[in-house]
């Protein structure tokens, strides 16, 4: 099976290297895609971009954080077969709000304003709290964002067809578990898997988080 895996706002694709090791160890195929342009683009330009990194056919496409927005157009364009919101935002795609509208209960209040990227203390205290310290000194090295005004303006168009999973880490600083936990089942009628992790799990537990993709852990 292939994973199309999207970092979010905060990291690089380096970010997805532990489990995109252990996706291929288990006889999977693994690309960590980079959306990062020189110029922003619109919704549609990032699944193309994304579209132009990947050569297979329906993969499982994971999405972290903020790119969440971005996460149907991109299954769409490469004809997902399903997909999985890894400490995600879920778009409203009912109520057409955008993540702007929403960052308030979205957002745990202390990490509004933070520049992870030049405060790497804060980027520990709040991205990689749970982390040991080989695996901080590699999680620090990912950091770097990505902010393009659509992530935060886009209105949600339709809710996917293709099936969802929803992970959220039940020890998030960033993203509010509660809101990611209601959001899965109204937004995508799932009832989320919960994993003892910070906002970035896929660093702090990557092998927890290639159970759920491969679905050895449901």
């Amino acid at each position: 099976m292939d994973f199309v895996l999207v970092h979010g706002t905060t990291q690089s694709p380096a970010s997805w290297g532990r489990v995109a090791k252990l996706l291929t160890a288990a006889g999977h195929r693994a690309i960590a895609v980079d959306l990062l342009t020189p110029e922003d683009l619109p919704v549609e330009g990032y699944a193309q971009h994304v579209r132009d990194q990947y050569d297979g056919e329906r993969p499982v496409v994971v999405a972290h954080s903020g790119t969440g927005v971005l996460l149907p157009a991109i299954a769409e364009a490469l004809g997902a077969r399903s997909l999985v919101w890894a400490a995600a935002y879920i778009p409203d795609f009912t109520g057409g709000r955008c993540l702007r509208d929403e960052a308030r209960a979205l957002l745990e209040p202390d990490w509004i304003g933070v520049d992870p990227a030049a405060e790497p203390a804060k980027a520990s205290e709040f991205l990689f709290h749970d982390c040991d310290p080989e695996t901080e000194r590699l999680a620090l090295d990912s950091v770097r964002l990505f902010s393009p005004e659509v992530l935060a303006t886009h209105p949600a168009g339709p809710a996917p067809e293709v099936p969802s999973t929803v992970i959220v880490p039940t020890r998030d600083r960033t993203l509010r578990p509660d809101w990611m936990r209601q959001a899965a089942r109204e937004r995508l009628g799932v009832t989320a898997i919960e994993i003892d992790a910070g906002h970035c799990p896929h660093l702090s537990r990557p092998a927890e988080i290639c159970g759920i993709l491969t679905g050895s852990r449901r």
